[in-house]
This record gives C-alpha cells, sequence and structure tokens, in this order.
C-alpha cells in the first residue's frame, strides 16, 4: 500500500531525519525564488500557493499537526498507523477501488510522518477533470476513511516483523536508545515497541483522525500550472468534509539531560555505531542561521566538514562522520553520527569530543566560513529546480509559520553570520556537560581481535 510503505520506515526505523537544516541559501546574487500566495480558506485551513507552468502538473501537500508525538501514552504508533490506512478504504471505495481509481486518473499519492506533523501528497496532471477528481479523491482520503479492522491487523502483523528484524540492526538500537535518552520524558522521545503496536484499536486511529485531521489544523501547500482562482477552489475541496476542529495542544519544551551520559548496547556487529547530542534547536530559532553555517563548517559540508577531516583524513578511524541539526516545533537534536570498528570507538570519540571542543571554543576560521557559504551557494539553485523541491520548501514554511519571504531572507541572514556568532550560538546550545553518547555494537570485532591474539600466541 503506498501509505503504508512509508510508515514502514517511519515508525520501526525512525534513523536520523534529513538534514532538514540544509535548504536553499545564498550569499550575494541568488537566483530567484518562488513567489509565494498565502490566505486562509473559508473552511480555516492555511493555503500557501506558487504558479508554476512549465510542466502541466500539480503537486499538492497537506499537513496537520498530527504527527509521532501526539500518540496517546502507550500507544505509540497511533499517528503512524492513522496516516497509513488512509487510503485503505474511504467512502464508498474500498482499498483497491482507491488504487486503481488513483491509476486511472494517473494520480500519485504518498505522504508520511514525522515527530510533528503528517502529510498527505498528491500530483496530479492540471487538466479540469483529472485535477479535480484526483483532489475529490484525495479529500474523500482525507476526510471519511474507513480504517477497516482487517487491513489494520494485517499491517500490524507486517509492522511487527519489521520491528523485530529492525531491532536486530544495531543502527536501528542506537538510533532508539539515543531518542530515548535526549528526550527523556517528551513526546519526542517515545519509541514504538511490540507492545504498544499490539493494542492500538481501530476505535484509536478514528478518535485519532477526528481530533487531528480537522481543517484549521491544516496547512497546504499548492505548486503548479494553475492560478489563484483554481488553487482557492482546491483547498475548500480538500477541506470542506473534515471537521473545522481547533488547534491543537501544543508540544512541551524538552528538557535538558541533567549530566553527560554513555549508553553501550551488545551487539555481535563488527562496527560500533555511535551517536552523540542533545536537544538543540527550534524551527523558528533565533541562533538557526548560526547554527547552521556553523554545522556544515563541522560535520555537514561532507569531505570539507572539520570532522570529516579529524576523523578520517587524518586517523583513519571511520568511513563516514556527520553531524545536523534537525529544527522540529520545538527543540529538535543536534546529532554527531559516525561507525567505527568496535576494538576503536574509545580513540575515535576522544577524537570528535576534542574536535567538537576545540570549535565551540575557537569557532571556525575565516577560511572555513567562507568555504561553507561558497558550498551552500552552489547548492542554493538545486534546492528549487522542481515543483517537488519548491512543494517541499513552502509546506515547512507554511506549517512551522515562517515569513513568507523565508527564501528570500536566507542569502541574506547566511551572508551577515559571523565567526563570533557562530562560537557563540554553539557555546550557548551545545553544552558539552549535558551531551548523550550512545555506543550499539562493535562486540563482534572485540571478539575477533581477542581470537587473533590467542592464536598468535598458541606455541
Amino acid at each position: 500500500m503506498r501509505l503504508f510503505t512509508a510508515f514502514l520506515t517511519a515508525f520501526a526505523h525512525r534513523l536520523r531525519a534529513p538534514a532538514l537544516v540544509s535548504l536553499a541559501l545564498a550569499s550575494g546574487i541568488a537566483p530567484a525564488t518562488p513567489r509565494i500566495e498565502q490566505w486562509t480558506a473559508p473552511t480555516g485551513a492555511k493555503v500557501y500557493f506558487v504558479a508554476s507552468h512549465e510542466l502541466p502538473m500539480i503537486d499538492i501537500q497537506i499537513d496537520f499537526a498530527a504527527g509521532n508525538a501526539f500518540d496517546p501514552p502507550r500507544k505509540s504508533g497511533t499517528a503512524s498507523f492513522t496516516h497509513a490506512l488512509l487510503d485503505a478504504g474511504a467512502g464508498n471505495l474500498d482499498e483497491q477501488a482507491i488504487s486503481e481509481r488513483a491509476a486511472d486518473l494517473g494520480l500519485i499519492l504518498g505522504g508520511s510522518t514525522s515527530e510533528d506533523r503528517a502529510s498527505l501528497t498528491l500530483r496530479t496532471l492540471s487538466a479540469a477533470r483529472e485535477r479535480d477528481e484526483s483532489v475529490a479523491l484525495a479529500a474523500t482520503i482525507l476526510a471519511r476513511p474507513r480504517f477497516p479492522a482487517e487491513v489494520l491487523e494485517r499491517e500490524r502483523i507486517r509492522a511487527l516483523a519489521n520491528l523485530r528484524e529492525a531491532l536486530t540492526k544495531p543502527a536501528v538500537l542506537a538510533t532508539r536508545a539515543f531518542r530515548a535518552a535526549i528526550y527523556a520524558g517528551h513526546p519526542y522521545g517515545v519509541v514504538s515497541d511490540e507492545e504498544s503496536l499490539s493494542v492500538i484499536t481501530r476505535e484509536d486511529l478514528i478518535a485519532f483522525h477526528a481530533h487531528y485531521y480537522s481543517a484549521r489544523n491544516a496547512s497546504i501547500a499548492i505548486v503548479g500550472d494553475l492560478d489563484r482562482a483554481t488553487a482557492e477552489k482546491i483547498a475548500i475541496a480538500l477541506t470542506q468534509y473534515l471537521p473545522a476542529g481547533g488547534k491543537v495542544e501544543t508540544l512541551p519544551v524538552p528538557p535538558q539531560p541533567g549530566k553527560t551520559q554513555i549508553a553501550r548496547i551488545t551487539n555481535p556487529s563488527a562496527q560500533a555505531h555511535i551517536l552523540i547530542g542533545q536537544p538543540a534547536m527550534s524551527r523558528d530559532d533565533p541562533d538557526y542561521f548560526p547554527l547552521l553555517v556553523g554545522n556544515h563548517i563541522l560535520g555537514g559540508g561532507g569531505f570539507t566538514s572539520r570532522l570529516m577531516r579529524e576523523v578520517r583524513e587524518k586517523r583513519g578511524l571511520v568511513y563516514d562522520i556527520h553531524s545536523y541539526f534537525e529544527p522540529r516545533r520545538v527543540l529538535g537534536p543536534f546529532q554527531i553520527g559516525l561507525q567505527t570498528r568496535g576494538t576503536q570507538n574509545a580513540l575515535a570519540l576522544d577524537v570528535v569530543r576534542a574536535t567538537l571542543s576545540t570549535f565551540i571554543t575557537e569557532g571556525p576560521t575565516e577560511k572555513e566560513l567562507q568555504t561553507a557559504r561558497d558550498n551552500l551557494v552552489n547548492g542554493f539553485g538545486l534546492r528549487l529546480d522542481s515543483n517537488a523541491k519548491i512543494l517541499n520548501n513552502i509546506s515547512i514554511i507554511g506549517f512551522y509559520g515562517l515569513p513568507l519571504d523565508w527564501l528570500e531572507q536566507y542569502p541574506r541572514a547566511v551572508s551577515a553570520v559571523s565567526r563570533e556568532e557562530i562560537r557563540d550560538a554553539f557555546a550557548r546550545r551545545v553544552n558539552q556537560d549535558r551531551l548523550i553518547t550512545v555506543i550499539a555494537g562493535g562486540d563482534g570485532d572485540k571478539n575477533e581481535s581477542t581470537n587473533n591474539i590467542k592464536t598468535a600466541t598458541k606455541p
């Protein structure tokens, strides 16, 4: 099933999210940014629209504050199941009929869930018949899902099987433990397990949908070959049958860990998977740009980053190492991630900590800052070179309530970031006395090394 494929990855692994901070930036003269029109539909939904007539296509994304952080207590997975089963039957159409109808129209349905939001996406031809009938089908899926009990059971079995398999992998074990540790007691820290998935009922999905999938809780992004008047009609059509609803509950700000902690998870893998971090950045964070540019220098810039240079190039301890900030509605994580041989994890950690400490204390060099700007500038056009990428950007702007000229502000804001601002932001937002470290796996390498030693000392 289309939506459930995305769900399996989202709930079972919940691996590191994309580096959302790496949206388009530029300094100096930037490529033209899309003109975003915004209004509130009569239904109460917020609408963000960009006209683009190069292709006879329309891309639409409907976001709800209905992500995993809103799962009911002890029923983690409810948000993901609710989203995944939207197209398992709706109105007078069953799962097969929805699939066939979408195929007949050339409609591509998709979507995902994250900690903050649940999204439904659709791509349709801009011709009137295909457009209107595709929107009508999507509206039915959004407003009148059936949540068939037999489909829920089928997908529960599949989800449990995927979870069991995922829990054999050190990367998954590290991610789950890291998330639970840095967000202890917070909705961001809750992870799905067999118990929570087993007790979710059809009634839970119905209740979750009724509460969170409302018109006033919807943000709609529309990009493509249509005019403003048609976009207005689409926004109404998509949300007119949803309950009006109201503003959903506000997520609390997560507390910082009380002290530095190190957790070790045994796994027979040769590679140790290591995660280091803490809660750090919200989407509207005043330190957003200094942290963004600084992280590109520290560990977000690939082979130009300082962590890559110190840990891989100089010492050969890893194949890949990275860092990123993931801005969320409330403090999203700062995370450093690497994999190294189990017998080398202590040395690798020492180098990472020393590199981070030096960066926080001294900040970047002027050369590093200029290189980061150049790299980010050169990638700016690629961030907006398709309707799908524009849709992604404006859906973020809409859902998180960023200014309409946010993409235009980007070049100026990034160009204005100084070395001192980066050093100051990192010193305040990345507290080395509160960092959480999780090490999963690497035990196979230790055993192999021990066996080799024994063999070598035999007479």
